[in-house]
Formats: structure tokens, sequence, C-alpha cells
């Protein structure tokens, strides 16, 4: 019998498919074990704590996401060498770490001390040499419930896969900006739009591209670029449309000749990964934010940005502050964004989201204190009269392990 696969709540909870939120690392949809494949869930070591002489720096919390597309001859023979390192060295990281034939994909919480040990290990590899690692403080301990350290097929969650897609061969990908370069193709972008009342015709085109979900906008993004109308990076189909007119997709009619085409994303793998797809289709002039929206608030702040970063931890949330702590980068207190409660539209100042005390449902939304208290902590209407609810949960706490309120779901449904 297979060991048993150890899975927070948020993986167990599955929504239903109008709601489904299935990106490669969210924390509500759980993918389903297959047999055949080098898996580990290991249990939660015991946290490291810090001692006399120890500096307390060390045992600091802290988030680490990296990710690379480069060759991998054989990915399982990796990952039981990546296994071998962290249980050999008694490493306390929990997180998601996949690997493939196209790479790597890790996002993982630990001591300071820890979770860099494994990555400056891992740099030690010529393949993985130049490899970004992005820093990020945890606020309460791990971010994350276990390590899961295995073979996945796809790094990136995306509709039909993408072992078929040039993801290792860089010039089938979009072209890599450093933040300071994107935040110069951002003031260039203003530039044209201010000039856009008299003739621009000579001018070049530059389109922002949002290659995130619709609720991860709702709390921040760059100045200038639409809300996608995506709840699930699995379905995006952006510039894929067939239709004569499609209002949904950004990139409809637009000129594949003369348009820069700025993508971005949280770390930099979605946009990596979607380029492809877009380069196949013939957009020529493709430019992803390198590290994503995490390194460029690192370095530049919130210059250009609104609101905060949604993150696919238990943190969901992090101000641009957060980032240039981290960094050195400057903040210049420019970010603040008010979202919108889901259910009536009243602006909240509070921006992370919760799940719907449904547990069929599930749907992670924003809310205000009204509307939370009237449905009883759900999404709407209709989830209150839902055979499975949960109870309402004070503040921004989040809901345990689902089989917790097994033997008082009847009592609160009655």
């Amino acid at each position: 019998m297979a060991a048993a696969v150890h899975l927070h709540h948020h993986y167990l909870l599955r929504p239903p498919p109008r709601r489904a939120m299935c990106l490669f690392s969210s924390p509500w949809r759980s993918l389903p074990h297959r047999s055949g494949r080098l898996r580990s869930s290991l249990p939660a070591p015991t946290c490291h704590i810090a001692v006399a002489g120890t500096d307390e720096s060390e045992s600091e919390f802290v988030v680490v996401t990296f990710y690379k597309l480069v060759p991998v001859e054989d990915p399982r023979a990796d990952v039981a060498a990546h296994l071998h390192f962290l249980q050999g060295r008694d490493i306390d990281i929990h997180g998601r770490i996949y690997m493939n034939e196209q790479g790597i994909n890790a996002q993982y919480s630990g001591p300071r001390k820890d979770a860099m040990a494994y990555a400056d290990w891992l740099r030690r590899d010529p393949r993985f040499s130049d490899i970004l690692v992005q820093i990020s403080p945890a606020l309460s301990g791990h971010a994350f419930p276990r390590l899961k350290l295995r073979y996945k097929q796809s790094l990136v969650q995306l509709e039909g896969g993408t072992c078929h897609l040039p993801l290792v061969e860089p010039s089938m990908r979009a072209s890599p900006l450093t933040p300071s370069e994107w935040k110069a193709k951002l003031e260039a972008r203003k530039r044209l739009e201010i000039e856009a009342a008299g003739d621009v015709s000579e001018h070049r085109k530059l389109l922002l591209l949002d290659v995130r979900n619709d609720y991860e906008w709702d709390i921040g993004h760059f100045e200038g670029a639409k809300r996608p109308n995506v709840d699930c990076f699995r379905s995006t189909s952006f510039g894929l449309s067939e239709q004569e007119m499609d209002s949904t997709d950004p990139l409809h009619g637009v000129d594949k000749e003369n348009t820069d085409i700025l993508m971005y994303c949280t770390g930099g793998i979605r946009c990596d990964v979607y380029s492809t797809i877009l380069r196949e289709k013939g957009f020529g002039n493709l430019y992803t934010l390198k590290g994503g929206v995490s390194n460029y608030l690192k370095s530049e702040g919130s210059a250009e940005w609104v609101g905060n970063l949604f993150v696919f931890d238990d943190r969901l949330s992090l101000p641009p502050a957060k980032f240039a702590e981290e960094g050195g980068g400057a903040d210049d207190g420019s970010s603040r964004w008010l979202g919108r409660c889901y259910v009536c539209g009243s602006e909240v100042e509070e921006l992370r989201h919760r799940n719907c005390a449904s547990i069929d449902c599930n749907r992670l939304y924003l809310c205000c204190g009204g509307c939370l208290e009237e449905l009883r902590g759900c999404c709407c209407s209709e989830c209150i009269g839902a055979p499975r609810l949960r109870p309402l949960l004070p503040g921004h706490q989040r809901y345990d392990k689902w089989h917790l309120y097994r033997d008082v779901v009847s009592t609160i449904s009655s």
C-alpha cells in the first residue's frame, strides 16, 4: 500500500468546476497521486530553536521561491538526490518542490539557515548555478503544512499540459526584463497614453498583460493592467480566441508585429511558460518581468504598483514593504489600494481573502464585515443553504482540515 499522503486542508477541499482555482501552487485544490511516480510527503520535523551563540536571523522563518526551465535528463534520480540531501542534513523546510524533464519549480518555508542551505546546495549544480532565489518573510513560522518533493509531469498546471511546449528553448520564451528595465517600459507606456490625444500612428504600441487570476488582481496589480477574466491559470487562453469579436481576450485583434506585450505574474514561471504558446501563435514582441512581481517589489518598491501581492501559501497577501525590507529596495508608500467586497461591492481596506464557509464551495473571496456576518461566512446566499457548512471564523483565521468539521457540520446546517 502506498505511503499515506499528508495534505493541508486547502488541498483537500475542492471547489466545484464553476469556481475552480487550480493554479499549480494553489492551496485550494489537491492533485491526485498517480501510481508509479516518485513522491515524497515528508512528516513535519521539529522546528529548529535558536540557541546561545546562534545568529537569531538564522532561525527567522522565510519563504524561498525559485524555478529554472532547463533540460533535466533524469528528474526522478534528481528528486531522490534532493531527498537524500534534505534528510541527511535534517533540514527543516515545508513546501512544494517539483521536478521534471523541463526543470524545477519550488516554493518552501523554513528557518533562514535551513532554507538557504538547500538553495545554496542546489546552486552548486551547474544546471542551476544562475538560478534566481527569492526570499520573503514568513510571518508566523512555516507558510506550508509540510514538504512535498516529487516528480511532476507539468511544472505549472495548464490545459493540455506543458510537455509539448518548447520551455527549455530560451528563444521560444519571452525576453526577460530586469525590474529597472520593466519600470522604464511602464513609464514609456504612460508617455504614449499622454500622447494618445494626438497622432500616435507612428509610435510603437505597448500592452500590459497580467498573466494571473482575477482574485490576484483584486488585491494588487500594476497601474494600467486590466483585470484578467480568469479564475484558474489552467484555463488561460489569452491570444487563442478564434472568434471574430472577443472582448474577454486582451490579445484579440492585437497587431502581433507592432505591439510590445509586457507580461507579468507573481514569480515569473507562468509568464515564461505561457509566452511559448504566444510565440507559437505569432506574437513576436514578448517581454516578461524577470523574477515576477516579487522581484520587482524587492528592487523598485511600489513604484507603478498598487495594493498588495497575492501569494500562494498561508500568508495569502503581502504588502510591497515586506519585499523591500528583505531586499533593501525603496518603498514610497504609494501602494494603497482598496479592494471590493465580492458580495456588495463596497470598498475594503483589508486585502486578504477568506474561504467560503461551505465545504463544497470553498471559494476564496474578499468580503466586508457586514456581508460576512449576514452570510455567516459564505460567499453568496446560495451557499448559506449548502449541506456542509463550517462555523464563521472571526477576522481572517483560516479553516482547519475539513475532516475536523465532520461532527459539527450537521449541527450547523440544522
